[in-house]
């Protein structure tokens, strides 16, 4: 809910900056205000997650792929994310969110994204993402006649697979229970 008045600003905002393709590298911006960070003064872990989700709406609104995807009552949900941590961004200090989609798979679109202050990295993620509709998944078909193709060169890493598999649970309509693993 701290996020919705960022994010209703931020899908304003993007409408009057330059356009892009859903192709291209987005970076927006921004600076660490007092409700980004934890009680040790920076940003706190999860909200790098959250201030990312203003990078990709940054992306899909200046590439005009979001009027679209509302249009067809297309919403997207994360379906896999990791974050990795070098530096911590502090209260007021300036940085950019780093946006940039990096493959499909028959599943998911995949992005890169990365904290980026004074020219260095302080933190890289990448986010595993579904278009969904209140019937299901919408096709990568479906998708792809909206995005346009994807670059030739566009090709996702090898070890996207790999993480996928590895935290993947089971579908929605699958049974899940709750049992640690060799505890009783």
């Amino acid at each position: 809910m701290h996020l919705l008045l960022r994010t209703l600003l931020l899908l304003l905002r993007s409408t009057r900056r330059p356009p892009l393709t859903v192709w291209d590298a987005a970076s927006l911006n921004l600076r660490v205000l007092p409700t980004d960070i934890d009680i040790a003064l920076h940003v706190n872990n999860g909200m790098y997650l959250s201030l990312m989700d203003l990078g990709r709406f940054d992306l899909m609104v200046r590439s005009r792929v979001w009027k679209r995807m509302r249009r067809r009552g297309w919403g997207p949900v994360v379906a896999s994310e990791t974050i990795t941590f070098r530096r911590s961004l502090q209260l007021w200090q300036r940085y950019s969110i780093e946006t940039r989609i990096i493959g499909l798979d028959a599943k998911a679109i995949y992005f890169e994204q990365r904290m980026v202050a004074d020219g260095e990295i302080y933190a890289s993620a990448y986010i595993a993402t579904r278009l969904v509709t209140r019937g299901g998944p919408v096709s990568q078909e479906e998708i792809l006649k909206e995005f346009g193709e994807p670059p030739v060169d566009l090709v996702l890493p090898e070890w996207i697979a790999a993480w996928r598999a590895a935290s993947a649970l089971p579908g929605a309509r699958t049974p899940a229970p709750h049992a640690w693993a060799g505890r009783d």
